[in-house]
């Protein structure tokens, strides 16, 4: 077994079932993965860990997808939008506090009063003087046109999960109507790609109904989309959703935990120099669930910078982490947490990614 796991990790480019053979790895062969991993992690991308900080802009959403806490028809949900202020207070914290980059996130939304305010909003972050942060878009399918008028407004990456390259599974865990259409997501991210942003995706690991064969096909789809960046953690649970009725069928947190490792370490072996985040869901399942990742081959993390009130009501799944803990109290222990993966925060950098740069 040692002598077959030897040969995978010696090649650049692995088939479909090598890729399985790695996510299924245990024990002794699991620690060779991880060491190979990070040791792709120090040589392509260094020690360097990059922030963004968090805003959950809006729970406002125009999507039913089966798996997400804030889905249209979940009326137990209270609605939100931040107000201006609040997102550029939010943005002035970040730089002030040396995170290179924000992330703005929200439900989707594709009204053009929603569109103007994040062009807007976009500009005034831009025109804050000094540090001006990168900017990360996480805000669903949109059209060209409006992909297009943010980047000129100044965001340059975007995050657009498509959460299984399967389309049998994506019709599974979305609504069957035109508004919820896998072609129209594959479209979205070429969109992306071709007006020049860093383009992102991810999936969710561990779904119902999902096969080590999709998961698969996942890491070949991103290689093959040869996507910039990847933000791609665990499936949560949500009881207010429809899927929450397949609970019986998954793999328990903590088998969904370390097969998010897996596909990170098996990603980060094939696609060396790409960003990849460490996402916020592992901290759900294990306290050092983020600083984890960061040792087998991630280097983005999300320190949430959302104002406190909102918190609770961004809730996509269940045990949702830091919905209690202030901003100041987040930054206090981050430098620690991540000095003890063996990691060091890069300050004020933005921290394109490798890989576009090479475009």
């Amino acid at each position: 077994m040692k002598s077959t796991l030897d040969k995978i990790l010696q090649k650049d480019v692995f088939e479909k079932d090598e890729i399985i053979y790695l996510l299924k790895t245990e024990g002794e062969e699991r620690k060779l993965l991880f060491h190979k991993s990070l040791e792709i992690k120090q040589e392509f991308i260094g020690n360097k860990v990059h922030l963004r900080g968090l805003i959950e802009y809006s729970n406002i959403c125009s999507k039913n997808c089966l798996y997400c806490g804030i889905r249209k028809e979940n009326s137990r949900v209270g609605r939100y939008t931040m107000n201006n202020k609040e997102v550029l207070d939010a943005a002035k914290f970040a730089i002030e506090n040396g995170y290179g980059s924000i992330v703005i996130q929200s439900g989707e939304n594709s009204s053009p009063s929603f569109v103007q305010n994040i062009s807007g909003l976009i500009k005034e972050i831009k025109a804050i003087p000094d540090n001006k942060p990168g900017i990360t878009l996480s805000l669903g399918e949109q059209s060209e046109e409006t992909y297009r008028e943010w980047f000129n407004c100044g965001a340059h990456r975007y995050l657009l999960r498509i959460e299984t390259s399967n389309p049998e599974l994506y019709s599974r865990i979305h609504p069957n109507d035109a508004n919820h259409d896998f072609g129209k997501r594959l479209a979205a991210l070429e969109n992306l790609k071709k007006i020049g942003y860093q383009a992102g995706t991810g999936v969710m690991i561990g779904l119902p109904f999902q096969t080590f064969e999709d998961l698969a096909d996942d890491i070949l789809f991103m290689r093959n989309m040869d996507i910039d960046m990847c933000g791609m953690g665990p499936y949560l649970e949500h009881s207010e959703t429809p899927l929450f009725r397949f609970s019986h069928l998954l793999f328990s947190r903590k088998e969904r935990f370390d097969l998010t490792l897996k596909m990170i370490a098996i990603l980060r072996i094939l696609m060396k120099d790409i960003n990849i985040a460490s996402t916020n869901a592992l901290q759900s399942i294990d306290k050092i669930g983020r600083e984890k990742a960061l040792k087998v081959g991630a280097n983005i993390i999300m320190p949430n910078i959302t104002p406190l009130c909102y918190r609770k009501q961004y809730f996509l799944y269940q045990d949702k982490p830091c919905v209690d803990e202030e901003v100041e109290e987040c930054k206090a222990c981050l430098d620690a947490r991540i000095r003890f993966s063996g990691n060091e925060i890069a300050y004020g950098e933005w921290g394109d990614s490798k890989h576009f740069a090479k475009h």
